[in-house]
């Protein structure tokens, strides 16, 4: 009902509502197609979905780290008024992320239409591969939200770092176009959170290194955010 409410308040006597971020997003995907297959070499037909798909996921995965940043710190008044455990903001940040991926999946949809991939059972995988991603949203959530609610500063290091990430994770590039740096790729965690999501809905299995990493940054992440959480929840509402 929070998240809900947050996307309401957004878009308060919009005709379109949330439809204008579908909107700038499909008129950046469609002028970033052409110009960087051309670039890259890439044959647009199957370079389309790949860049749609790439960028929609990738859109959720940034959007979710950086509002982890502030999800307490927007809350100030919910924390200092009503009694109610921390992580239902986490819940409501994700959650309200989740609803703005909906509403770009349909440029995937529609990019799909046109250039359709090989039809796989892979495509099933799609809503595990989701979930996983906002499941780690959660415990990013809780730790950044915590760091960035004592050390303000600690968002716009992490607002520059997401922005360095985007261009070192391959959203608009293949890793084999690396050559024998394409290590560089595998071993990014971002690089395996997209592969969840576009390799079945385009046709491919996921491969066995990008589901033990991600599993492997699951267990690891949230390992941290209990241990970080249980000891300094009790001070974020004086640190908001």
């Amino acid at each position: 009902m929070l998240g809900w409410q947050e996307i309401r308040l957004r878009y308060r006597r919009s005709t379109l509502g949330p439809i204008w971020l579908t909107i700038s997003t499909g008129a950046l995907i469609g002028g970033m197609g052409p110009l960087y297959g051309r670039l890259l070499g890439q044959d647009i037909g199957s370079y389309y979905p790949y860049l749609a798909v790439g960028y929609v996921v990738w859109i959720f995965i940034s959007s979710v780290i950086n509002d982890a940043c502030t999800v307490f710190i927007n809350a100030e008044g919910l924390i200092k008024q009503i009694r109610m455990p921390l992580t239902i903001h986490v819940l409501r940040m994700v959650w309200k992320n989740l609803i703005v991926l909906f509403h770009n999946f349909i440029i995937v949809a529609i990019v799909l239409a046109f250039f359709p991939p090989r039809l796989s059972w892979h495509v099933l995988l799609v809503p595990l591969g989701l979930a996983a991603i906002a499941l780690n949203g959660v415990w990013i959530g809780l730790v950044l939200g915590t760091f960035c609610s004592r050390f303000r500063d600690v968002s716009q290091l992490v607002g520059s770092i997401v922005q360095v990430a985007f261009f070192l994770t391959p959203v608009l590039w293949h890793p084999a176009a690396l050559g024998e740096y394409g290590w560089l790729a595998a071993w990014n965690p971002l690089t395996h959170f997209l592969e969840i999501v576009r390799a079945p809905l385009l046709g491919y299995p996921v491969g066995a290194r990008s589901l033990a990493i991600v599993m492997g940054v699951t267990v690891s992440g949230y390992a941290a955010a209990l241990l970080l959480f249980a000891r300094y929840r009790a001070r974020i509402p004086y640190w908001v």
